[in-house]
Protein backbone atom coordinates (compact mmCIF):
# COMPACT_ATOMS: atom_id res chain seq x y z
CA UNK A 1 0.00 0.00 0.00
CA UNK A 2 1.01 3.29 -1.02
CA UNK A 3 1.22 6.67 0.67
CA UNK A 4 -0.81 8.42 -1.33
CA UNK A 5 -3.44 4.94 -1.24
CA UNK A 6 -3.17 5.63 2.35
CA UNK A 7 -3.89 9.46 1.87
CA UNK A 8 -6.69 8.77 -0.25
CA UNK A 9 -8.36 6.36 1.95
CA UNK A 10 -8.00 9.32 4.84
CA UNK A 11 -9.64 12.02 2.79
CA UNK A 12 -12.52 9.48 2.03
CA UNK A 13 -13.37 8.98 5.32
CA UNK A 14 -16.50 10.06 6.69
CA UNK A 15 -14.70 12.74 8.60
CA UNK A 16 -13.03 13.87 5.76
CA UNK A 17 -16.78 13.90 3.87
CA UNK A 18 -17.99 15.47 6.82
CA UNK A 19 -15.50 18.54 6.81
CA UNK A 20 -15.32 18.98 3.26
CA UNK A 21 -19.35 18.91 3.02
CA UNK A 22 -19.74 21.53 5.79
CA UNK A 23 -19.76 25.36 5.04
CA UNK A 24 -18.48 26.19 8.55
CA UNK A 25 -16.70 23.05 9.76
CA UNK A 26 -13.33 23.66 7.64
CA UNK A 27 -13.15 27.24 8.54
CA UNK A 28 -13.65 26.84 12.67
CA UNK A 29 -11.09 24.08 12.90
CA UNK A 30 -8.71 26.23 11.22
CA UNK A 31 -8.99 28.97 13.37
CA UNK A 32 -8.65 26.38 16.55
CA UNK A 33 -5.51 25.79 14.67
CA UNK A 34 -4.23 28.99 14.11
CA UNK A 35 -4.74 30.08 17.90
CA UNK A 36 -2.79 27.02 18.63
CA UNK A 37 -0.57 28.14 16.71
CA UNK A 38 -0.27 31.55 17.98
CA UNK A 39 -0.18 30.22 21.91
CA UNK A 40 3.01 27.45 20.95
CA UNK A 41 4.47 30.69 19.20
CA UNK A 42 4.37 32.84 22.58
CA UNK A 43 5.50 30.19 24.85
CA UNK A 44 8.25 29.28 22.52
CA UNK A 45 9.19 32.94 22.36
CA UNK A 46 9.43 33.88 26.24
CA UNK A 47 11.24 31.10 26.81
CA UNK A 48 13.82 31.58 23.52
CA UNK A 49 14.04 35.41 23.97
CA UNK A 50 15.11 34.76 27.29
CA UNK A 51 17.79 32.34 26.48
CA UNK A 52 18.93 35.22 23.88
CA UNK A 53 19.43 37.56 27.03
CA UNK A 54 16.35 39.19 26.05
CA UNK A 55 12.92 39.68 26.98
CA UNK A 56 12.10 38.69 31.30
CA UNK A 57 15.59 38.80 31.93
CA UNK A 58 14.63 39.16 35.74
CA UNK A 59 13.30 35.60 35.80
CA UNK A 60 15.78 32.40 35.30
CA UNK A 61 15.14 30.70 32.19
CA UNK A 62 13.90 27.56 33.91
CA UNK A 63 11.19 28.90 35.48
CA UNK A 64 9.61 30.77 32.59
CA UNK A 65 10.27 27.53 31.16
CA UNK A 66 8.53 25.49 33.86
CA UNK A 67 5.21 28.39 33.26
CA UNK A 68 5.47 28.17 29.73
CA UNK A 69 5.57 24.63 29.26
CA UNK A 70 1.20 23.49 29.89
CA UNK A 71 0.74 26.60 27.46
CA UNK A 72 2.97 24.84 24.83
CA UNK A 73 1.99 21.24 25.66
CA UNK A 74 -1.89 22.13 25.54
CA UNK A 75 -1.83 24.09 22.69
CA UNK A 76 0.38 21.61 20.64
CA UNK A 77 -1.99 19.15 21.31
CA UNK A 78 -5.02 21.30 20.10
CA UNK A 79 -3.04 22.32 16.72
CA UNK A 80 -2.53 18.02 15.87
CA UNK A 81 -5.68 16.88 16.50
CA UNK A 82 -6.77 20.27 14.75
CA UNK A 83 -4.21 19.83 11.99
CA UNK A 84 -5.49 16.04 11.33
CA UNK A 85 -8.76 16.92 11.72
CA UNK A 86 -7.67 19.70 8.34
CA UNK A 87 -5.19 17.16 6.79
CA UNK A 88 -8.49 14.53 6.43
CA UNK A 89 -10.58 16.86 4.46
CA UNK A 90 -7.77 17.32 1.69
CA UNK A 91 -5.98 14.38 2.29
CA UNK A 92 -4.78 14.19 -1.62
CA UNK A 93 -4.16 17.58 -2.03
CA UNK A 94 -1.43 17.82 0.93
CA UNK A 95 0.32 14.55 -0.75
CA UNK A 96 1.34 16.51 -3.60
CA UNK A 97 1.82 19.69 -2.27
CA UNK A 98 5.74 20.25 -0.92
CA UNK A 99 4.39 22.80 1.73
CA UNK A 100 2.74 20.04 3.63
CA UNK A 101 5.92 18.39 3.28
CA UNK A 102 8.15 20.97 4.36
CA UNK A 103 5.59 21.91 7.27
CA UNK A 104 5.44 18.25 8.54
CA UNK A 105 9.09 17.68 8.28
CA UNK A 106 9.69 21.17 10.40
CA UNK A 107 6.59 19.92 13.18
CA UNK A 108 9.06 16.98 13.59
CA UNK A 109 11.78 18.61 14.10
CA UNK A 110 10.31 21.38 16.20
CA UNK A 111 8.73 18.82 18.73
CA UNK A 112 11.79 16.49 19.21
CA UNK A 113 14.07 19.75 19.48
CA UNK A 114 11.94 20.96 22.21
CA UNK A 115 11.66 17.87 24.23
CA UNK A 116 15.08 17.09 24.07
CA UNK A 117 17.77 19.50 23.44
CA UNK A 118 15.73 22.73 24.53
CA UNK A 119 14.37 20.92 27.54
CA UNK A 120 17.60 19.97 28.88
CA UNK A 121 19.12 23.69 28.06
CA UNK A 122 15.80 25.51 30.11
CA UNK A 123 15.87 23.37 32.89
CA UNK A 124 19.97 23.64 33.49
CA UNK A 125 21.66 25.73 35.67
CA UNK A 126 24.68 26.70 34.24
CA UNK A 127 24.77 27.35 30.23
CA UNK A 128 27.57 29.15 28.20
CA UNK A 129 25.64 31.89 26.64
CA UNK A 130 26.63 31.24 23.04
CA UNK A 131 25.44 27.48 23.56
CA UNK A 132 22.01 28.78 25.02
CA UNK A 133 21.72 31.08 21.74
CA UNK A 134 22.20 28.97 19.46
CA UNK A 135 19.78 26.63 21.18
CA UNK A 136 16.82 29.48 21.02
CA UNK A 137 17.70 30.31 17.60
CA UNK A 138 17.33 26.53 16.44
CA UNK A 139 14.31 26.81 18.17
CA UNK A 140 12.84 29.60 16.64
CA UNK A 141 13.88 29.23 13.16
CA UNK A 142 12.30 25.44 13.64
CA UNK A 143 8.67 26.62 14.67
CA UNK A 144 9.48 29.76 12.11
CA UNK A 145 9.42 26.62 9.87
CA UNK A 146 6.36 25.26 10.43
CA UNK A 147 4.63 28.59 10.55
CA UNK A 148 5.79 29.46 7.64
CA UNK A 149 5.09 26.22 5.81
CA UNK A 150 1.25 26.46 7.12
CA UNK A 151 0.60 29.60 5.68
CA UNK A 152 2.52 28.58 1.96
CA UNK A 153 -0.10 25.40 2.32
CA UNK A 154 -2.73 27.94 2.93
CA UNK A 155 -2.11 30.53 0.28
CA UNK A 156 -1.29 28.10 -2.61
Amino acid sequence: MSVLSIFTQIEASGIGKAIRASLWLFPVIEACHLLALAVIGGSVLIVDLRLFGLGITNEPVSELWRDAQPWFAGSLIVMLISGLLLFTSEATKLYYHGAFWFKMSCLFLSMLFAFTIRRRVAKAANVPPLWSKLVAFVSVLLWAGVGVGGRWIGFS
